[in-house]
């Protein structure tokens, strides 16, 4: 693409704006690392068992306040409740949120709850293999501490035990408790008020085998997850900044590409839509979230991040076949229909797994896929599987990038002696803007994968990787100054504005 910036622009002006990319790098990376907090924390809650004495299960007009002027009728165990005949039925376990003294905030953006049980053996009432347990659970909310309750949701879920006992099963060791993984238990899409509450019930029916054989549960514990409002802050201020840097230069970059007396050809139309999709991404429409209750906000977060992916890996595969010097069908979007069309195939699906998540939670959200053994083996083969293909996505790129190299050193060994020495800085230039692009490819690989083990690790039963600040506001400023690197170096230079010839080669 003759005539474009990155080959006209003297080698320390292009040192320079490399210099201050770079720093503007470093300082996305020490934005989050020195300034933005932990993105998100988790705060243990305790249930309380709460008695319901007029037995309002079946109505569900009352809830049940663990701590507190109104607080409920308490019992401490199972034993206290034999002992003053009150049957399962009537206990509820109660979970306020926040803590006492404390307020939840919009700036948290969403909530997630997970669910631990305590589970004491018995030997005449063992968990079985693949034991369900059925709540009743319900969601409300107030703004002040002399309202009312306020009903979020209401709904009867089922949840499948995965216990292990460890001891020998024997009269002995009645009273251990089983090893259970935690359960997905709810997320909301928006944290709008300060008080929530959560009051759960386990209804017995024996002639239906309800809540039968899942062992003596002792006492619950929930896991609240949200985004700390200091890092919220960071990010939409982040959001904020870089939304009219990239805006400017795109509509900078078009304007000159327009200005040309010939049209644009696919690289730089692939550019500016690449443009298009990282000023989407950017737009702070998260502003708005604070003050109206959007519990639809992570889904939108995730369809604007699937059409940046989706969008960003296409870019790089036109963008390397486009530098393939031996490519007789170049500038010609159909050439690249066969590695572009399954990125957006995946991505399209991806996008039907979010809908299937976290659509019906805007109804529900006490709603999970995890619950179902179905959809639970469907959402793990999808995320093994999506690892796997961004892995294999990367290995080809690494293969066009050596191809592009082979090609130009193949073409650089043909040149004449005095031709080859005037292009040897051109070469090098384009040499180093594919190791770039190498490097920024595979640091959002590993941010994808990452993203995708974070969002699994609770159903695994397994740990969650621990990323910090400064890793979201490194990556995220790292995509929108490779965005602008690549929309200023492939401007059409002012020196060639009307060299027909030029910006046709």
């Amino acid at each position: 693409m003759a005539g474009a910036i990155i080959e006209n622009m003297s080698t320390k002006k292009l040192v320079i704006v490399g210099a201050i990319l770079l720093f503007f790098q470093a300082f996305s990376f020490m934005v989050g690392g020195l300034i933005g907090p932990s993105p998100t924390t988790a705060i243990h809650y305790l249930a309380t068992k709460c008695v319901d004495t007029v037995k309002t299960h079946h109505k569900g007009s009352k809830w049940f306040m663990p701590w507190g002027p109104d607080q409920c009728s308490k019992i401490s165990d199972f034993d206290e409740a034999m002992a003053k005949r009150i049957e399962a039925n009537n206990i509820v376990f109660a979970v306020h949120i926040p803590l006492p003294n404390r307020e939840m905030s919009p700036w948290f953006q969403f909530m997630l709850v997970i669910l631990q049980f305590d589970i004491a053996f018995k030997m005449q009432n063992q968990i079985e293999d693949g034991s369900l347990v059925t709540m009743d659970v319900g969601l409300a909310y107030r703004d002040s501490t002399l309202s009312e309750w306020t009903e979020m949701a209401r709904s009867i879920e089922h949840r499948k035990l995965s216990c292990n006992f460890t001891a020998t099963k024997t009269y002995k060791n009645e009273g251990h408790y089983y090893e259970c993984d935690p359960l997905p238990f709810m997320e909301v899409g928006s944290v709008a008020h300060k008080y929530y509450l959560l009051n759960i019930r386990f209804p017995v029916k024996e002639r239906k085998k309800v809540n039968i054989w899942n062992g003596e549960i002792e006492a619950i514990r929930l896991v609240s997850i949200h985004q700390n409002g200091g890092f919220t802050k960071v990010w939409f201020a982040m959001k904020t900044f870089l939304t009219p840097s990239v805006l400017i230069i795109m509509i900078w970059y078009w304007r000159r590409i327009t200005q040309m007396t010939r049209p644009p050809v696919l690289l730089e139309k692939i550019i500016f839509a690449l443009g298009i999709s990282m000023t989407f991404t950017n737009i702070p429409v998260e502003w708005l979230s604070v003050g109206f209750n959007w519990t639809w906000m992570l889904l939108f977060s995730d369809i604007r991040q699937g059409i940046f992916y989706s969008m960003l890996l296409s870019f790089w595969i036109i963008f390397c076949g486009e530098h393939l010097m031996d490519q007789t069908e170049r500038n010609r979007f159909s050439v690249y229909w066969k590695q572009v069309g399954p990125i957006v195939f995946g991505f399209f699906c991806l996008f039907i797994f979010d809908m299937c998540k976290r659509g019906v939670q805007l109804k529900n959200p006490f709603y999970s896929i995890w619950a179902s053994d179905v959809w639970s083996e469907l959402a793990m083969a999808f995320i093994i599987v999506a690892g796997i293909c961004i892995c294999l996505y990367f290995l080809f790129l690494c293969f066009m990038v050596f191809q592009v190299f082979r090609n130009i050193s193949g073409k650089r060994s043909s040149l004449p002696a005095m031709t080859k020495a005037l292009h040897e800085g051109l070469i090098f230039r384009f040499k180093f803007l594919m190791l770039v692009t190498l490097a920024c490819a595979a640091m959002t690989v590993i941010f994808f994968i990452i993203s995708q083990v974070n969002e699994g690790h609770w159903h695994w039963g397994g740990y969650m990787v621990q990323v910090n600040s400064a890793f979201f506001t490194g990556i995220y400023g790292m995509w929108n100054i490779y965005v602008f690197a690549l929309i200023f170096l492939y401007a059409p230079s002012h020196k060639h504005y009307g060299d027909e010839k030029s910006s046709a080669d």
